[in-house]
């Protein structure tokens, strides 16, 4: 049976033990990109959490269908485009691209769908159709609009006062400003130059709204586990795909509803204006390791905000070095004879508080804590009685564990020589200190130190890690 996990349902506002509508798989829908840009660190962030949930429900024994839409139809995009005097899809495939090379290169596991929302017209067609002989919609200048009047349970959500509605008050814009209850579109009458689609419902192109019921609705049914995204996601977005997907159907559309908090840039909103705007692109131009990076985004718990710095950012990679150089320690020192000086109950110990983190609505703080209390067990025990071979292996699959859950446990780094080369002139120079030939071993330590390879004397023989 699958491990329990508690989230914080932003539907309900209170911590819930999960259960999947099928036993053993979730399904889930993940926000992703609207395609007219490279994505900033706070999309990353929320990414990132995503990307956690999934591996969580995977270690915890679920199997998972995640869909990720890309819009790459809305006013961002058509903008975009026609700056450019290039297609749409010219303009989207591009920024598409770029999505999934940031997102592989943080090491980000690949979802099961990514709809695009123009590959979806005719669901999208047909959701307003169905909304529309359910008296939800109306016709004005060519669209469609939808009457939230027309759906009582509309705000409970977001909490929004539906009192603020105005009588015959209608917004066009895909995204508009919190609190700004109007009507919304859900197909748009195409304006000159504009582009559009030839269907029942006249020349036009969905709504951003529509695009997700359509899309999340097709590709996991019409009522689903989990829906994700940032909290400004929550209205009027997800407000509105609930009273669009429920008013068709009449079902409940999503059963938990998560939500990312905002990243923030050294204590200040992220704006290019204020000049801490920063892409993955910028980071990595600056030098800093995409391991460090995805290290810092998932490090405080996803329901808090996230203060981004440089300095958080080099403490980060400090704590991926951390891992790197433990596990190098381990790989190279001979087990210990016997029980050793780590109890195998400590590695035991230390997966029940790591997945206890995680169960507990992914409290990646409390999880990374857990590691590191575990490296400072396994390096006390390397410089004191050892690690047996029974703790070694525990220890080995404690890290797979956590390399499979939050994704920041580095691959080994190539240097200058085989590993047999390395050892071979480690065992030189130990054999040179034995003869009291001091100048050599001192030369082949500064030779190694040269090449990024740390020597450390042990009780137990000398031991080496790389420096990256």
């Amino acid at each position: 049976m699958p491990r329990e996990i508690l989230f914080l349902n932003t539907m309900t506002r209170r911590m819930e033990t999960f259960h999947p509508l099928e036993p053993g798989h979730v399904r889930m829908y993940t926000c992703g990109p609207t395609v007219y840009n490279f994505v900033h660190i706070g999309n990353l962030r929320t990414f990132l959490f995503e990307d956690i949930l999934r591996r969580t429900l995977q270690a915890f024994g679920y199997r998972v269908t995640q869909v990720m839409n890309l819009t790459d139809i809305d006013d961002k995009t058509i903008k975009g485009a026609a700056s450019e005097g290039v297609s749409l899809r010219e303009f989207t495939d591009r920024y598409i691209a770029a999505f999934f090379q940031d997102i592989d290169t943080l090491h980000v596991e690949r979802a099961e769908h990514y709809p695009r929302a123009t590959d979806f017209i005719k669901q999208q067609v047909e959701l307003v159709q169905k909304l529309t002989d359910r008296g939800h919609t109306y016709v004005q200048d060519g669209s469609t609009y939808f009457r939230i009047a027309t759906f009582g349970a509309y705000g409970k959500l977001s909490g929004i006062d539906v009192n603020q509605v105005k009588a015959g008050a209608r917004v066009d814009a895909d995204e508009y400003e919190k609190e700004d209850v109007r009507d919304f579109v859900l197909w748009k009458a195409s304006k000159p130059g504009e582009p559009g689609w030839e269907t029942p419902l006249g020349l036009g192109r969905p709504g951003w709204h529509l695009e997700c019921s359509a899309m999340g609705m097709t590709l996991l049914g019409e009522s689903f586990d989990i829906h994700t995204g940032a909290v400004d996601n929550i209205f009027p977005h997800h407000e509105n795909e609930i009273a669009q997907s429920e008013g068709a159907t009449g079902k409940p559309f999503v059963h938990t509803w998560l939500h990312a908090e905002h990243l923030i840039v050294e204590g200040q909103k992220m704006a290019k204006s204020a000049g801490n705007f920063f892409t993955l692109r910028d980071l990595l131009e600056r030098g800093h390791d995409p391991l460090a990076i995805r290290y810092l985004l998932i490090s405080v718990p996803y329901r808090q905000k996230l203060n981004f710095t440089f300095d958080g950012l080099h403490a980060a990679a400090a704590g991926v070095e951390r891992i790197g150089n433990t596990m190098r320690r381990l790989a190279h020192t001979p087990p210990a004879a016997g029980d050793g000086a780590l109890p195998v109950s400590e590695v035991a110990s230390f997966t029940e508080e790591f997945d206890g983190g995680l169960a507990d609505d992914l409290n990646t703080a409390r999880a990374l804590g857990a590691v590191h209390t575990l490296l400072t067990k396994v390096n006390q025990a390397l410089d004191s009685g050892g690690i047996s071979v029974e703790a070694r292996a525990r220890v080995d699959s404690a890290l797979r564990r956590v390399d499979a859950t939050l994704g920041i446990v580095p691959k080994a780094e190539p240097v200058a020589g085989s590993d047999a080369e390395i050892d071979g002139l480690i065992a030189e120079r130990t054999a040179a200190r034995s003869a009291r030939d001091f100048a050599r071993a001192d030369a082949i330590r500064k030779a190694l130190t040269e090449r990024g390879v740390v020597l450390e004397d042990t009780p137990h023989g000398t031991v080496w890690h790389l420096t990256k």
